[in-house]
């Protein structure tokens, strides 16, 4: 029997993609849509101006959405999936958690908390049994779990893949698309013909969540990675796709034929959501591209390319598609990891 899921904020940019990678999903079934109080008490037809690459769904579009509230919400409702505003979410979340939810949240409110697990699957599972934790803490019957920032999910894969060789600094730059601010983020007159060399608060979450992910947790508490990470984050005129330029230092010697070697062989995970093949490394020098690339596996897949060794160590480019694997189809993934470990 499938899980009975809802959408918090189902009418946004992610909301929509969130439906998208839902409806069709053999382990969920969407039973609940949420959105502001403007459209609550409408159909989804009616409330979203439905802008996905793909046909809205008919038994969708005839659902009727409620208020963002946890009495709206019914009770056979095991997981919810978030991508409400940061300053909703931190105070909505808790309060579902609080009756009994279990959230998948793609909101940047609490990804840093010390109990709140912070969660790429492919990179760092067991975090996820901080959840045991955040419940004894909290007192809570639901649960919280985060997917970091579309840019961090870009290049954290690759870090991991790189981490037997010992990190120690990395520099980082984003070239980043438009759909990544939301529908109104940006306007045309700002970004055509344009770059934007300033996304705000973007730089801190590239370097701080970067670290959680990459630490470590022994069963009561965890601790950040002590790689060094700088990142520089541009707005960028494409609609989807996040390219990051990478430099990493290591304390061993990593040669440009080991570290491809060691993207390549990056183990993926056998979650529905989980490409085959996690990291893709393109031996063209001008690979990956926002418009080429950023579909691989389903939208799912790192590509990596451009890879060369520098006066400042390892230096390569890398690519996600950042409203799928950064943002939406990384909460769906979560919610698989919680419905595997029991958590559900």
């Amino acid at each position: 029997m499938a899980v009975r899921v809802g959408v918090l904020g189902a009418t946004g940019a992610v909301g929509q993609r969130l439906i998208q990678l839902l409806e069709p999903h053999p382990a969920f079934e969407i039973a609940a849509l949420t959105a502001s109080e403007s459209s609550a008490g409408k159909t989804y037809g009616q409330a979203a101006k439905w802008r996905v690459d793909s046909p809205i769904p008919e038994e969708i579009a005839e659902m009727t959405v409620t208020a963002t509230d946890p009495d709206e919400v019914p009770d056979d409702v095991d997981l919810l999936f978030s991508s409400l505003p940061s300053s909703v979410g931190s105070a909505v979340e808790p309060a579902f958690c609080e009756d009994g939810y279990v959230v998948s949240s793609n909101s940047s409110n609490s990804r840093m908390a010390d109990d709140v697990p912070l969660v790429i699957p492919e990179v760092n599972a067991e975090h996820l049994d901080l959840l045991e934790v955040q419940r004894d803490e909290r007192g809570w019957d639901g649960a919280l779990v985060k997917n970091p920032n579309c840019s961090t999910i870009t290049f954290v894969p690759t870090l991991a893949a790189l981490a037997e060789f010992g990190l120690e600094r990395v520099h980082v730059a984003t070239l980043q698309a438009v759909s990544g601010a939301g529908y109104d983020g940006v306007t045309s007159m700002e970004i055509i013909d344009n770059a934007i060399p300033y996304i705000g608060s973007e730089e801190d979450k590239l370097e701080t969540e970067s670290r959680k992910l990459l630490g470590e947790f022994d069963g009561a508490s965890l601790t950040h990675d002590e790689v060094e990470v700088a990142a520089s984050c541009n707005r960028i005129p494409t609609i989807d796709g996040h390219l990051e330029n990478v430099w990493v230092e290591t304390e061993d010697d990593l040669s440009v034929d080991d570290a491809a070697d060691a993207m390549r062989a990056y183990p993926s995970l056998d979650l529905r959501s989980s490409p085959e093949q996690l990291i893709h490394v393109f031996d063209e020098p001008d690979r990956p591209q926002p418009r080429m690339d950023r579909t691989l596996g389903d939208g799912m897949a790192i590509a990596a390319g451009g890879l060369r060794e520098s006066t400042f160590g390892l230096q390569y480019n890398c690519l996600a598609h950042n409203t799928i694997r950064g943002a939406a189809g990384a909460s769906v993934l979560n919610g698989e990891l919680l419905l595997e470990n029991g958590y559900l």
